[in-house]
């Protein structure tokens, strides 16, 4: 598993955990994410898929 497929493979979890909670402040306290990070990301995978998660590098 390359670098970015363990990154994708994160924040889906942290997107799955949060939609499985209902909660989002308590997911992101328990992957210690930023809410922003958090709400950009699932912007990202509803709009683009898995492709939306890889990291954006300048």
């Amino acid at each position: 598993m390359t670098r970015d497929q363990r990154e994708i493979h994160r924040k889906k979890r942290v997107l799955e955990y949060a939609k499985r909670i209902g909660n989002i402040n308590k997911a992101c306290q328990y992957f210690g994410v930023a809410r922003s990070s958090f709400y950009e990301w699932r912007d990202r995978y509803r709009e683009l898929g898995d492709e939306g998660l890889n990291s954006r590098r300048p």
